[in-house]
């Protein structure tokens, strides 16, 4: 699943291409037909990304909401617009760029209190200036529930996935079975310093990269998908595990249960 740093560079190019412009649209495979008929026409005021959200607003208040889920995404290009293909949800194009939109678990027509009432649902997103550390800790500070997974709950945290959830615990050598209620704020603090920084590089590069410098040459991640592997820092094997029908993926030694299986090792905040 796209995580948020992905929505966010869709949303800028969404923007450069289409935004001031007006917009035709439709859906090949019918399913968003009434949907596509309602925005054909309009001219894109903005889009912009909440979380693993986009939204798209047009005149005459009305806004597109599409969430990739698993298995959506676009494809682009300059006109020519090539003849449409397989299960097409919507096309949009303007007389000079087109973009594609297939999979997306969610594609739908809203008004101004249905984008609302999503804004509300969803914690801070690391990615938007304005967002609160402190209002995702007031959640993690008094849940029972794991850390590895409240940091995947996007009303306690809006963007962040699997990918950014394994690698901000290992370099900050936290055991991912830590209560939420057990991490202490000047922690969390460093972790939501680090996580901003981590997506908004990924912003720019287009891809996550965790990894020091030194270990870049080795993986561009230190845990994500690596089970098995040898840890990057201690050489300790990294084990997987599913949590609430995710993969989690975590050294032992790096971070350490309560109970205390090893020493961290020293990541350290490139």
């Amino acid at each position: 699943m796209p995580e948020g740093h992905t929505i966010y560079r869709q949303a800028r190019e969404h923007n450069r291409t289409l935004r001031g412009h007006v917009c035709r649209a439709d859906s090949p495979q019918g399913r968003f037909a009434a949907g596509a008929a309602l925005i054909d026409g309009r001219t894109l005021i903005r889009a912009e990304a909440v979380g693993k959200h986009l939204l798209h607003q047009y005149d005459g208040a009305l806004w597109l909401h599409v969430h990739l889920g698993l298995y959506g995404e676009w494809r682009s290009g300059t006109q020519p617009m090539p003849s449409p293909r397989g299960a097409l949800r919507l096309r949009l194009w303007t007389e000079q760029a087109w973009w594609e939109l297939r999979g997306a678990t969610a594609c739908e027509v809203l008004t101004r209190p249905d984008v609302t009432a999503i804004r509300n649902r969803l914690g801070p997103d690391p990615l938007r200036r304005n967002a609160d550390p402190d209002r995702a800790y007031a959640r993690i500070g008094r849940s029972r529930a794991p850390i590895a997974a409240l940091l995947m709950d996007q009303s306690v945290l809006a963007g962040v996935g699997n990918v950014y959830r394994a690698e901000l615990l290992y370099r900050h050598g936290i055991d991912p079975f830590r209560p939420g209620h057990d991490l202490p704020p000047d922690q969390w603090s460093a972790m939501w310093t680090d996580l901003v920084a981590l997506m908004r590089d990924g912003v720019r590069r287009g891809a996550i990269v965790t990894t020091r410098p030194d270990h870049r040459r080795r993986s561009r991640v230190y845990v994500y998908r690596r089970d098995g592997d040898h840890c990057l820092i201690c050489g300790t094997t990294v084990r997987t595990q599913v949590l609430l029908a995710r993969n989690l993926f975590w050294c032992p030694r790096c971070q350490p249960s309560a109970e205390g299986v090893g020493a961290p090792g020293d990541v350290g905040v490139p």
